[in-house]
């Protein structure tokens, strides 16, 4: 494949420490893995475990090194409690809890088979949209058809050891705990109660609705059995599910036999089965996922605070992968990943955004250099208010600097994410995403969106007056980004903060106007059609006032008094077209209502 070479950058540095490994280890062929238990909506911050080790594969690719990021879905996982206010779902679903998430029933009007399909596909067709593939992997199907079944068996031959790790970590949280109330200090904190104590009460929200998904860090650990210690937990074959509790196990009688006796407390099942053919059943988390990295042979792996905290899966897996064979992949944690401009979504949007959510308002390339410009340590908030013009201002400014070349200015780390964000390495070679041809700028778009209550044929027709010598020839050169302005602004930008363009003048306004007011407007108004395009009136409508006072209208003046007098001709234009003391950007605005609407509303 054609290699491109890329800056410096967090992403280049993991690929060099992951080629490194791979090297001094003699692997040939690099895993780089994520894990997600599709057991509710897959927010943001999930997107943060696939998209990490997308990128870092991404970069060995681009090095002619062979590379294959894995997916592996935890649909085997326990459905542990009932989501509240999800749309389809009711209290019925209380009877699943403890059944595979492939087990239990998809909500009320889902295409989907189950449960887990349900909420894997919105994350599929992001991933499609982003350009992110992997080899998918169903935990559902490798338990079933049987595929871990010599670990399961050398798991349960390994229990005391596995059990000996398991309870220094226990052994040591009880100590910190211990302490803690002796004496007061070193108080261990969750890490997510730490984090939501530098968040904003929007950001804490979110927070918790997010972590809902992640249970499985401190889920059963295999200990809670008066028999002793077992790291596998059967579902019941009566009632599907895992509140099971092994009593008895033949595989230390030295027969050969896997004979292996449970019992249900919830529905008072017992049964014998046999692990050579027993497949109605999983490993526990912490024993689980180490187990998964000998198997899939994978070198790098990302997890989130909750998976590395003292105890928790990541930490042990460090001591328990040696006993399937393989060392702990390189992983990195992963920060907060929040929400900007949520209390102000629509509510029909509800709950914690999903990838696709935010694909809704940003084109791929947009989303996708949201993380990339970031270590996976640093926390940073997705925009669904008024930041998100921000952010599409800073993109098109990159993106101008990169074209440019080495006159843009566009600084090492700066261009990697650029180059990260708009192209992936295929067996191909480097395949670009889909752009807009026409990126005019979010803001604009969005205003022109605002101001015409959605009309797209009168907006496109004001967007082409925006560069007269360089009209819009079709809609689509416009999309995506229209779209996105457009779902923005008429689904997440609250009704309130809309613009409402004046049907009549403010005659009481117009008639109470001194003469310095309406001579702002005189000069406003008699040179709009000379103007008449977005430069055009961006001059003409800071140019007004200052040739009140004798400037020239190009002129670049530094002055307080300027500035307010700039400042009280806009809340006029502003009071006189929409009511309010600002609004869209001023030429824009004027763009939107035309110049005859503007000349009657402003008194002329």
């Amino acid at each position: 494949m054609t290699e491109q070479a890329v800056a410096e950058d967090w992403v280049t540095r993991l690929a060099d420490e992951v080629v490194a490994e791979a090297q001094a280890r003699g692997i040939e062929n690099i895993v780089c893995a994520s894990g997600i238990s599709p057991s509710g909506p897959i927010h943001l911050g999930n997107f943060r475990e696939l998209i990490t080790p997308h990128l870092v594969a991404d970069e060995i690719k681009r090095r002619g090194i062979a590379c294959e990021h894995i997916l592996s879905w935890d649909d085997f996982d326990r459905f542990r409690r009932v989501p509240k206010n999800l749309a389809g779902v009711d209290d019925s679903w209380e009877a699943h809890v403890g059944k595979p998430l492939t087990s239990v029933p998809a909500p009320h009007g889902s295409p989907h088979a189950n449960w887990a399909e349900h909420f894997k596909a919105p994350l599929l067709e992001a991933m499609e949209a982003t350009g992110i593939e992997v080899r998918e992997i169903s935990q559902t199907e490798q338990y079933r058809a049987g595929a871990y079944r010599e670990q399961i068996l050398l798991a349960m031959r390994e229990r005391a050891a596995i059990d000996k790790v398991l309870a220094q970590y226990r052994t040591l949280e009880a100590e910190a705990d211990a302490r803690q109330r002796a004496t007061g200090k070193g108080k261990r904190q969750d890490p997510r109660r730490q984090k939501q104590a530098t968040l904003t009460e929007e950001q804490a929200a979110a927070a918790t609705e997010a972590e809902r998904g992640s249970g499985a860090a401190t889920e059963d650990d295999g200990s809670e059995g008066s028999a002793g210690y077992f790291p596998f937990k059967p579902f019941c074959s009566v009632c599907g599910t895992d509140f099971t509790t092994v009593t008895a196990w033949s595989g230390d009688s030295g027969d050969g036999s896997h004979l292996l006796t449970y019992q249900c407390t919830k529905c008072g099942h017992t049964e014998q089965v046999d692990l050579d053919t027993f497949t109605n059943g999983k490993l526990v988390w912490k024993v689980d996922w180490p187990m998964r990295w000998a198997y899939e042979h994978v070198l790098f792996e990302p997890s989130g605070v909750d998976h590395q905290s003292p105890g928790s899966s990541f930490v042990v897996g460090k001591d328990l992968a040696p006993l399937f064979g393989w060392e702990r992949p390189i992983g990195p944690m992963y920060a907060f990943v929040g929400i900007a401009g949520m209390a102000k979504m629509s509510s029909s949007k509800g709950g914690v955004p999903i990838p696709n959510d935010a694909l809704d308002v940003m084109e791929p390339q947009v989303l996708r250099w949201l993380y990339a410009r970031r270590r996976p340590n640093q926390s940073f908030d997705v925009a669904f208010g008024p930041e998100l013009q921000r952010l599409y201002d800073e993109w098109d400014a990159l993106v101008r600097k990169v074209a440019a070349g080495p006159e843009g200015g566009a600084q090492p780390g700066d261009l990697a994410a650029y180059l990260r964000s708009t192209s992936v390495a295929t067996a191909g070679g480097l395949r670009e995403l889909p752009t807009t041809p026409r990126p005019m700028p979010f803001r604009t778009i969005a205003s022109v969106i605002d101001v015409t209550q959605g009309d797209e044929a009168q907006a496109v027709r004001i967007l082409s007056e925006l560069e007269p010598d360089n009209p819009v020839t079709s809609i689509d050169d416009l999309r995506p980004r229209l779209d996105c302005a457009e779902r923005w602004m008429l689904g997440y930008v609250p009704a309130e903060d809309r613009t409402v363009v004046r049907s009549e003048p403010d005659t009481e306004l117009l008639a109470g106007l001194d003469d310095e007011q309406r001579e702002s407007l005189s000069l406003l108004v008699e040179r709009l059609e000379e103007h008449w395009s977005l430069d055009g009136l961006t001059h003409l409508v800071y140019g007004v006032p200052k040739v009140q006072r004798g400037l020239d209208p190009s002129a670049k003046v530094k002055d307080p008094e300027l500035s307010r007098a700039q400042r009280a001709f806009f809340v006029l234009v502003y009071r006189l077209l929409v009511s309010k003391d600002t609004g869209p950007r001023l030429p824009t605005l004027l763009l939107a209502v035309g110049a005859d609407r503007t000349r009657r509303l402003l008194g002329h």
